[in-house]
């Protein structure tokens, strides 16, 4: 199983070079040269295991550089038990016969991007040991909220690697920007954006772009790479929870074996919801992929038109981990659908650059809706879905789950569609504890946000995860903020190359 880019078929890596660069030099996204499939049965054996076999078994196909021990050796490091809250590491519940919720935040920083950086990190040091490299290795991220802190927390004092985070200054919930900026260890570090997510992205991908840079950290002995989604070795891990959620479905009969079911992700970056793709690529039943986005809408406008276009309005949104105008993981999506053409995907992305949007056409568009539909839901339409789920079946959401059970309801009454449904629920209502709350009671929504955990707690009757309540009171060691043109200079002084 090698991997080349999706914007030059002349690129050949083996998973653990892919994993090691994060990305292209061209700017291109690694993608597997094929796809594994399932063998006749095995989805079956699946349901007879744990999640870390499971892990095990399906991380295999993609990373066949690795050996078994390797493997093992990730897997039971990242979902050792005590680290996740759940015995199942992502388990489901039942939110009404026929919709079962995945809850993905079950980790350290009780968001789903745990999920994959937790193991990231292990994956990362076992690729650099793989390709020889003697450098270290500078992380550089970009986050609309969770990614920051989990990465941040996966990569804490790894050897051989450094982490620096750039968040939007005013597009995270406080206890996101908390989580970062009081983060502990040694090789860390966190910076606010003057902008948006989006600003935060380009300026990332810009340099990582930039030979002369590159150049530069060569000479030191570092080498960049990232732990966004646009590394492959933070999208397989994702893959894995749709496969293992299913598997679960069949053995506690909310699916028959063989049955095909939905799946419904709240997304921004599109990277959850082509994770779940690529499941169902290799196998897995699904009939529709429901893709949910809040009043940043453009993936919406996407799937249902063909037409991508950035250039409107940007909101920031009580589900900010969505607020992104730029989904970087839809370019695997166009290169998987549009017959692996490199030459069409560089003709995309630089229209995109350029003009801030293009479009794919007519078949390509069909071929899109055969398989995913999509919608919206505002901040009016996610508190109101949060109230009314714990109003009528006792189950608290955070807002982005909200906006994907928004969606979810709203495609089922239009389009009649009873087929047994996923939806992926991607962090613990207490990381906005002020959109929740004021969805539920309003008039309790005031004071400081550790306040305001309290007034959920009694309201509710639920806790806040103790590693979000243990954040009260810690200092915050990263303050500072920069703007996009400064972020090179932000790097050069963390790695001490200035």
């Amino acid at each position: 199983m090698n991997y080349t880019s999706t914007r030059n078929h002349r690129v050949s890596l083996s998973s653990a070079q892919a994993i090691a660069k994060g990305i292209s030099p061209e700017g291109g996204l690694f993608v597997p040269q094929r796809v594994p499939l399932f063998e006749e049965g095995e989805l079956r054996e699946l349901t007879g295991l744990g999640y870390r076999e499971r892990a095990k078994r399906i991380l295999a196909k993609y990373l066949t550089d690795f050996t078994a021990e390797e493997i093992g050796r990730c897997v039971e490091g990242a979902y050792a038990a005590g680290k996740f809250s759940s015995p199942e590491v992502a388990g489901l519940h039942t939110l009404e016969p026929g919709v079962e919720i995945l809850e993905l935040w079950r980790g350290p920083t009780c968001a789903f991007k745990d999920m994959a950086l937790q193991l990231l990190p292990r994956l990362m040091t076992v690729s650099a040991e793989k390709t020889g490299s003697a450098d270290k290795i500078a992380i550089l991220v970009a986050t609309s909220g969770d990614t920051g802190k989990a990465a941040l927390e996966g990569f804490r004092d790894v050897p051989g690697t450094c982490i620096l985070v750039f968040y939007p200054v005013d597009g995270v919930s406080p206890m996101q920007k908390l989580q970062m900026t009081t983060q502990e260890g040694s090789n860390v570090s966190a910076c606010a954006i003057k902008g948006n997510f989006d600003d935060a992205q380009n300026g990332v991908k810009a340099i990582f772009t930039d030979k002369a840079f590159e150049q530069r950290l060569a000479a030191r002995g570092i080498s960049l790479s990232s732990a966004n989604s646009i590394n492959w070795g933070r999208l397989v891990p994702q893959i894995v929870y749709y496969v293992s959620a299913y598997c679960d479905m069949v053995a506690k009969g909310a699916v028959a074996a063989g049955g095909k079911i939905n799946i419904v992700v709240p997304t921004g970056n599109f990277g959850n919801i082509l994770a779940a793709y690529y499941a169902g690529l290799m196998g897995v039943p699904v009939h529709r992929f429901v893709c949910a986005s809040n009043s940043n809408n453009v993936l919406t406008e996407f799937l249902q038109t063909g037409r991508y276009n950035r250039n409107r309005a940007f909101y920031t949104t009580s589900s900010p981990s969505m607020d992104i105008l730029i989904s970087s993981n839809l370019e695997r999506l166009l290169y998987l659908l549009g017959d692996e053409d490199t030459l069409r995907v560089n003709q995309w992305m630089a229209e995109l650059a350029s003009a801030g949007s293009y479009d794919v056409g007519r078949e390509l568009t069909r071929k899109i809706g055969e398989r995913f539909s999509a919608g919206f839901c505002d901040d009016k339409g996610t508190a109101q879905t949060i109230r009314e789920i714990f109003e009528t079946r006792g189950y608290l959401c955070d807002t982005h789950t909200a906006v994907a059970l928004n969606v979810y309801m709203n495609y089922r009454k239009e389009s009649g569609d009873q087929t047994p449904a996923l939806v992926a629920s991607t962090a613990n209502p207490f990381k906005f504890c002020a959109s929740v709350l004021s969805a539920l009671r309003p008039e309790l929504a005031a004071g400081s946000e550790f306040e305001m955990i309290e007034a959920l707690e009694s309201f509710t009757g639920i806790d806040c995860p103790p590693q979000l309540m243990n954040l009260r009171g810690k200092e915050e060691r990263f303050t500072g903020s920069c703007s996009v043109g400064e972020m090179p200079g932000v790097v050069e002084q963390f790695l001490q190359i200035v």
